[in-house]
């Protein structure tokens, strides 16, 4: 499976699989679908209420949703502790070549993505004052939580390519894992996904999705 880096419409670079119609992100603007899918629909609702937020990310990927989150810890002055499962990283030739410094002035986004790769595996590692990174080897369905999250962050590809990652025991598990109020979102708005959140418990939303995309779904504990 051949992965390339390509130019979205937003500008900023996302990772597609050569030969297939697969791509990381949006292709109408990988940026904006993460801050849109992620940081304004499931962070910032928790951010003037919490001190301390633990996010977990379904698929580490590029590494642009941790970017992110990170950014918003510095901007809003949170502490953060942000896990991420993930059973393939991307090889350095490849995330050397993302860079999403056009769209961040607060510090220097190439770096700081490269810290984010390069920083140990199943190991907590501090990126700053304000974020600490545990990335974690392994696949959602093997993974062991051991800590409670306020936020998830689901970004597995889509449910005809990944069938496995949507289903009602996933999110069961999921939902364990969560403190009570926590937000989980996802950019699919697809009808069996979003009853297989209601049936592991969760209280589920459809709001509108990133350019490019009618719809989305947020869930809450309950």
């Amino acid at each position: 499976m051949q992965r390339i880096i390509v130019q979205t419409k937003d500008g900023s670079p996302t990772i597609a699989v050569h030969g297939l119609n697969l791509t990381f992100h949006s292709i109408y603007g990988a940026l904006q679908e993460s801050k849109h899918v992620f940081i304004q629909a499931a962070l910032e609702p928790l951010l003037p209420d919490k001190k301390t937020l633990h996010v977990f990310e379904m698929g580490f990927g590029t590494g642009l949703n941790a970017l992110l989150t990170l950014h918003s810890a510095i901007k809003n002055g949170k502490h953060i502790y942000y896990e991420a499962a993930e059973l393939f990283p991307l090889p350095e030739d490849l995330y050397t070549q993302l860079d999403y410094t056009p769209f961040f002035t607060e510090f220097d986004a190439y770096k700081t993505l490269q810290l984010l790769h390069r920083c140990a595996w199943n190991k907590a590692s501090p990126i700053n004052e304000v974020f600490v990174l545990q990335k974690v080897l392994c696949s959602l369905q093997a993974y062991t939580f051991t800590k409670q999250f306020d936020i998830v962050y689901f970004d597995a590809f889509d449910p005809a390519i990944q069938p496995e990652l949507w289903t009602q025991q996933i999110f069961e598990k999921l939902y364990l894992a969560m403190h009570v109020n926590g937000i989980l979102t996802t950019y699919s708005a697809k009808g069996t996904v979003r009853r297989n959140m209601q049936a592991a418990g969760f209280r589920v939303e459809k709001i509108p999705g990133a350019p490019g995309k009618r719809e989305m779904l947020r869930a809450f504990k309950i």
